[in-house]
Formats: structure tokens, sequence, C-alpha cells
């Protein structure tokens, strides 16, 4: 039995969650989110609790039911209270803001990095160092996170790029004389 799966998804108060068939829909205070479950697992409601069981006892089925449930709770708690992945930029002269539907990075180049900020994602910089990404989906928090981070990513001698907020860099001793 998958650990995961067996846990039912408890729906919070102000979300309303509408299952037909394979498809779940969840409306909240943070927007609405939907998605379709694949055809080897089930979704049953009741009360404030949703059910994700493997519809047989296939390879595939059992394999894919923690994820779809994983899945069902990430679209619930995204319209409810939202998801939230801090980056923190180290290095002399790095700096981001915000700049209409952009995020302007300087990050060394010759020039200055701009990010379009995706529909539905929230990105604040209380400091020039410190950007704060937040919305309702959380894969799309994560893939803007990373998008953000690649551009110029931690480096191990002095450790100047775009981190994460509690992100460990392995450091690395420099050239010896």
């Amino acid at each position: 039995m998958s650990r995961i799966g067996k846990n039912p998804v408890v729906v919070p108060k102000g979300v309303e969650v509408t299952l037909s068939g394979q498809d779940i829909s969840a409306k909240g205070p943070k927007g609405t989110l939907a998605m379709t479950l694949v055809d080897d697992v089930t979704a049953t409601k009741e009360d404030d609790v949703i059910r994700v069981m493997p519809r047989n006892e296939s390879k595939r089925a059992r394999t894919m039911w923690g994820m779809q449930r994983s899945l069902v709770d990430n679209l619930v708690v995204g319209v409810s209270t939202g998801f939230t992945k801090e980056l923190e930029i180290v290095g002399v002269g790095y700096r981001a803001q915000t700049q209409g539907k952009d995020l302007v990075l300087a990050l060394g180049f010759s020039h200055e990095v701009r990010h379009p900020i995706p529909e539905g994602i929230t990105i604040e910089c209380a400091t020039p160092t410190q950007i704060k990404i937040s919305g309702a989906d959380r894969q799309r928090v994560g893939q803007t996170a990373a998008e953000i981070r690649a551009y110029r990513k931690p480096e191990p001698f002095k450790g100047k790029g775009v981190k994460y907020v509690g992100e460990y860099i392995f450091r690395k001793e420099g050239k010896k004389k």
C-alpha cells in the first residue's frame, strides 16, 4: 500500500472542490485550479475529505496512486494558502527589482537580465538581494524559481550567484601557491 496515497486529502473551509469523473477543480481565496486524474486511479469526495484509490492492482495503478494524491493535495493547498519560494542573491553588485511585468536582474553580465513574470505568479523584491516568488500552482512557482536561479547558479569558490534561501553551497578551496 502507498503510504502517501492512503492518506485522505482534507478540504479546508473556504475551498470548494468539484469532482466530475476524472476531472477535479478547486476554487478558493487564491484562485481556481483544475487537473485531470490518470485513468488508473479514482477519486471520491465525502464531506470535506477527498480519497484517491487505485482502480486495480496493476503496477502502474499503484505507482500513480501516491503521485495523484499529492497532486490533488497541492491543488487544494494552492487555492487555500498558496506556495512560496524565496531566492537570495549573493555577490557584489548583484541585485534584483521588479519593473512592470518583468523581473530585472543585475548578475555581473554586461547587460541586465529581464525575466517575464508568468501569469498567476507574483514576485516581490523586499530588498535588492531577496526575491519572493508566490502563487497558487506549486509547479509554476518552482519552475519560475528554477529558471531565475539558472541565470547565475551559485559557484563553489565564493558562493556568488542566485540560490534558494537555506540552500547549502558546497565550498571548494581555491588555488594554492
